[in-house]
């Protein structure tokens, strides 16, 4: 990140290689943690398929609603460290580091009401989301489970998200790398029971607890444990660009809590729109039966493989346009939201060209059922049309997240799953079955990411206004700044 601040504080603006090599940098590591993040997913619905289509179906039937938990807490953290970014940009350490403090504090108290909220709501979800009576013990146990464990999520999050806006992506990579080589570990010994392995020949006997469904989700709750730990040392270090320490205040301010409340609180509400809008479907799906719930969840972990890539640079652009913004630089803002984004739309469309080709063998990673393979190979082929549109939504949420430009992004959501997505899908499963629904989301996903287009492309989402007082007053804006980006 010495480039990036040079490039901030020099005034002078960047070729296109600079911008190209600059959102690289940020993104490779943030890509290959979302990479490994789906190669673990991947081990893990392929530990858990072993045990049947019932154990994946009772994993994807709550899926949706892990989803949203989890995304409410992104959220949060996101309205947090977007405000980190803006105030490095400005070279205000000392507030960054009193919102870091701030965020801590508010995060575990946040995370252990949603930890309780789910541990609550796990004994009636799988019920409500119309789950067959014999996969709703696994489910609710897993859904448990993963509650218990939501402040050491929340927390993970968080950290990680600051770091990254600090323009520090290689930690967050190496311990979430990490967290996942633990999951992995820990579910191979959880999921299974005590057995002999053939190993080059050779027999070993291998330790197991045999608890199935809930052990993969113990296994997680494990690694997001001691990984949690891993990130809250780093913070507390000495030599810690925004160290925190027990003796300072961790008093809540106004202004910290507005800009949180700001950011976060449309993001939460998309992100409730979007997993709101999975929940039905989990509801629709779950009338075609279990063969149909296990597909569909097997598609959606398949296809992650193809996305995540693009939440890579998302990453990428909302430190690179936090930290602009909060430099007073409009026009390094606009410049790298465009080349994120155009960067993001053109991995998304390579990934999404080896889904297409590689999707049988995709999903046959996950189980043995034939019936189960052919149908969620068929479904993922639809998708793969959409990645370059869903690329543009990614990229630019993350760029105009940056600005602390989210309502717009709650907006397009509601009304691209709600008003596009599930009436489409209600109008052609009866007759197509999944396949109808994949082609309702392939649909939706190409017109929200024309929408995403058009909004990035029109600068609107500069007018939203600026987290950090020092960077709204145009000061150190470079002269005809303002007049680039307004073209």
């Amino acid at each position: 990140m010495g480039s990036f601040s040079a490039l901030l504080q020099g005034g002078r603006t960047p070729t296109r290689r600079e911008e190209i090599s600059t959102v690289m940098s940020l993104s490779w590591p943030a890509i290959v943690q979302q990479f490994m993040l789906t190669l673990v997913q991947y081990i893990d619905t392929a530990m858990v398929g072993s045990l049947g289509p019932n154990a994946t179906a009772a994993i994807g039937v709550v899926s949706s609603s892990v989803w949203l938990f989890n995304g409410l807490m992104g959220a949060v953290a996101t309205g947090f460290a977007v405000q980190v970014a803006q105030f490095v940009g400005a070279e205000d350490l000392e507030s960054a580091r009193g919102v870091v403090r701030q965020s801590l504090l508010f995060c575990l108290l946040f995370s252990l009401f949603m930890g309780g909220l789910a541990v609550g709501l796990s004994f009636p979800l799988p019920g409500w989301l119309g789950a067959e009576e014999a996969i709703r013990p696994d489910a609710s146990q897993y859904f448990r489970i993963i509650g218990i464990a939501m402040p050491c999520t929340m927390i993970t999050s968080l950290t990680s998200s600051v770091l990254r806006c600090m323009g520090d992506t290689r930690t967050p990579m190496i311990y979430n790398v990490l967290l996942n080589v633990m999951n992995t570990c820990f579910n191979f010994l959880l999921i299974y029971p005590a057995r002999e392995i053939d190993l080059f020949g050779l027999r070993f006997w291998v330790p197991g607890a045999g608890l199935g469904v809930p052990g993969a989700a113990w296994g997680s709750a494990l690694a997001g444990l001691l990984v949690a730990l891993l990130f809250l040392r780093r913070f507390f270090r000495r030599d810690f660009t925004l160290h925190v320490s027990l003796r300072e205040s961790f008093r809540f301010t106004r202004p910290c809590l507005s800009a949180m409340v700001r950011i976060g609180v449309p993001q939460a509400m998309a992100q409730t729109a979007s997993c709101g809008a999975q929940i039905a479907v989990t509801v629709i799906v779950a009338g075609l039966g279990t063969q149909a719930v296990a597909a569909n969840s097997l598609a959606v972990t398949a296809e992650a493989l193809c996305y995540q890539p693009g939440y890579g640079v998302s990453t990428a652009a909302t430190t690179l346009v936090g930290q602009s913004l909060g430099a007073g630089r409009r026009d390094m803002a606009v410049r790298f939201a465009r080349v994120s984004t155009l960067l993001g739309m053109a991995i998304m469309t390579g990934m999404g060209l080896l889904m297409f080709l590689f999707a049988q063998p995709l999903i046959g990673m996950f189980t043995p059922d034939r019936g189960v393979m052919e149908l969620g190979a068929s479904v993922l082929r639809i998708e793969a049309f959409a990645e370059p549109f869903f690329a543009a939504s990614i990229v630019a949420t993350g760029a105009f997240s940056g600005a602390g430009d989210t309502k717009w992004s709650f907006l397009a959501n509601l009304l691209s799953m709600w008003g596009v997505r599930l009436p489409i899908a209600l109008l052609l499963i009866g007759s197509l079955g999944l396949t109808g629904m994949w082609i309702a989301m392939c649909s939706e996903l190409i017109l929200k990411g024309l929408f995403f287009l058009w909004r990035l492309r029109s600068n609107r989402w500069l007018d939203s206004g600026m987290l950090v007082s020092g960077a709204s007053d145009g000061q150190k804006e470079r002269p005809g700044a303002k007049h680039e980006v307004d073209r």
